[in-house]
C-alpha cells in the first residue's frame, strides 16, 4: 500500500509502550476460547471483558514501560495513516448526506488493554466498542492470522481489518447497530446470529467502500491480501480449524465465501445504499 508522505491521523492512541494488564493470554485454550468469540469482528466486546474477568479470577492489573522497536513505530505510523484516509472518505460521504461524520479513537496495545466494553488482551483479535467509540487493536493479533489461519497477511490486510471496524463505527453513528440489538430482542439463538452475521458482512462491505475509494494507494496484489484475510476469518475456515466441524446456526460473522463477497462488492460499486445485508441474510 502507498502511503508513506500521506497524512497521518491524530486520533491514535498508542499505548504499547506499556505493557501489562490482568494476564497475558496470548495462546493455547484460554486464547483460542476468546479468538473464537472475537475474531476481528464487531461488538462483542462486552463478552470478551466479561469472559476474561471469569478466567483471571481478579488478578491484580501491572504495567511496566518497554520501549518501542523501529518496527513498531513505522507501523504506528501506517496506523495512523489508515486511519487518516478512513476519516477523509467518511467525512465526504456523510457529508454529501448532510450529516457530520465523528471521528472514533483508536488504541493501538500490546498484551492487555482495558475498554468501556470490558478486558481486551492480544486474543481478542480487534474489535470496535461502542460504549467508548474506540477500535482496540493488538498487532500481534496479524501473526496469528499468517500462523494460525493461513491469511497471506501484507500491510493491506492490516488496513482492510481497520476500515471493517471502522465499519462497525459507522453502524453506530447511523443507528444501524442499535436497531440490530433491538431486532435480536425475542428472537432465538439461531436467528440472532444472523443478524449479527448482517451486522458483520456490512462493516466487511464498508470496508471495501473505502478501498474503492482509495484505489490511488493500492498496490498489486493488495486487494487480495484483503480477500485473503476474510476468508481466513470466515465463521466456517475457523469452526472447520478449530473444532473440526461446522455449525452454520453458531455463526456470527459469516462464512469466508460472504465476507469476501461483501468486501468485493463495496469496493466494486463505491455505492454505500447497496451494503443492505440485512434483506440479504433473509
Amino acid at each position: 500500500m502507498k502511503w508513506k508522505g500521506t497524512r497521518e491521523s491524530d486520533n491514535v492512541e498508542d499505548r504499547r509502550s506499556i505493557s501489562g494488564g490482568k494476564v497475558a493470554i496470548g495462546g493455547g485454550v484460554i486464547g483460542i476460547i476468546i479468538l473464537l468469540l472475537n475474531v476481528f469482528g464487531g461488538e462483542t466486546g462486552q463478552t470478551v471483558g466479561n469472559v476474561l474477568e471469569q478466567m483471571q479470577g481478579g488478578q491484580q492489573t501491572t504495567e511496566t514501560a518497554a520501549p518501542l522497536s523501529k518496527e513498531d513505530e513505522e507501523m504506528g505510523h501506517f496506523v495512523r495513516s489508515v486511519l487518516a484516509k478512513t476519516e477523509d472518505t467518511w467525512e465526504k460521504k456523510f457529508a454529501a448526506e448532510g450529516l457530520t461524520y465523528k471521528k472514533p479513537k483508536l488504541v493501538l496495545f500490546k498484551g492487555s488493554e482495558q475498554t468501556a466494553c470490558g478486558g481486551a488482551s492480544s486474543a481478542s483479535g480487534p474489535f470496535y466498542c461502542p460504549g467508548d467509540q474506540k477500535v482496540y487493536m493488538d498487532l500481534g493479533f496479524f501473526e496469528e492470522l499468517k500462523t494460525k489461519f493461513g491469511a497471506q497477511g501484507g500491510d493491506f490486510a492490516i488496513a482492510y481489518v481497520i476500515a471493517h471496524e471502522i465499519g462497525h463505527h459507522i453502524q453506530t453513528l447511523l443507528g444501524t447497530s442499535a436497531k440490530m440489538r433491538q431486532a435480536q430482542e425475542g428472537k432465538s439463538e439461531a436467528e440472532a446470529n444472523k443478524l449479527s452475521v448482517a451486522l458483520e458482512l456490512q462493516a466487511d462491505f464498508y470496508a471495501g467502500v473505502w478501498a474503492h475509494d482509495n484505489q490511488q494507494y493500492i498496490e498489486a496484489g493488495d486487494i487480495e491480501e484483503a480477500l485473503s484475510a476474510a476468508n481466513a476469518v470466515g465463521d466456517d475456515a475457523i469452526q472447520s480449524k478449530m473444532q473440526g466441524q461446522v455449525v452454520p446456526d453458531s455463526f456470527t460473522h459469516g462464512t469466508s465465501a460472504q465476507r469476501m463477497f461483501w468486501f468485493k462488492k463495496g469496493f466494486q460499486t463505491g455505492d454505500i445504499k447497496q451494503g443492505n445485508t440485512f434483506d440479504e441474510i433473509r
